[in-house]
């Protein structure tokens, strides 16, 4: 499986949104540097008020530029790094990708998935009834998380638009993402 990088992102501020860029660094076990999220603790403000010594699992926000195209045709518009990602990509299953994928980005990138991402209520905020959107049930009840997936840096580059992304399984049984 493999896809491309459509856009970068990061914000050096708490923010929703974060700015798009010609190029991001990946730190390994950091995350994006210059990100307000980047650190080997958790840095997200919820994460940091139950617990701030947690293990940061959500060092790279990955989203797929699909998604966008999926909210268009209920009538939301959404752009690369509104919703907070730190990268865009297209062409890529992410969030049917099991816990220890690796994606290979670039000539130098590596990104462990980690688990979905858990959209809070600001996203209601950025547009109202968004979050129904990216957070909602299946037929059989189960809860459904669209809004991207999260990862830790295994081995750290720069990533730039049109950069090519290769999914690399893990070996043994693969364990569905659950939120992180």
């Amino acid at each position: 499986m493999s896809g491309v990088v459509r856009a970068v992102s990061r914000n050096e501020e708490y923010s929703f949104t974060k700015p798009n860029r010609e190029s991001i660094t990946l730190l390994v076990g950091l995350g994006v540097e210059g990100d307000v999220h980047a650190g080997v603790t958790v840095k997200h403000r919820s994460r940091v008020a139950q617990d701030p010594t947690q293990p940061n699992l959500r060092q790279v926000h990955l989203m797929h530029e699909e998604l966008f195209e999926e909210l268009g045709a209920t009538g939301f518009r959404v752009a690369a790094g509104e919703l907070g990602e730190n990268v865009t990509t297209r062409g890529i299953d992410l969030l049917g990708l099991p816990v220890g994928a690796l994606l290979r980005i670039g000539g130098e990138a590596v990104v462990e998935v980690t688990g979905l991402r858990n959209p809070c209520l600001q996203i209601d905020a950025f547009q109202d009834g968004l979050l129904r959107q990216v957070v909602g049930r299946d037929g059989d009840g189960n809860v459904v998380r669209k809004a991207g997936i999260m990862g830790i840096v295994r081995q750290g580059g720069v990533v730039r638009p049109g950069d090519a992304v290769e999914v690399e399984l893990p070996e043994g049984p693969h364990r569905p993402l659950e939120r992180v």
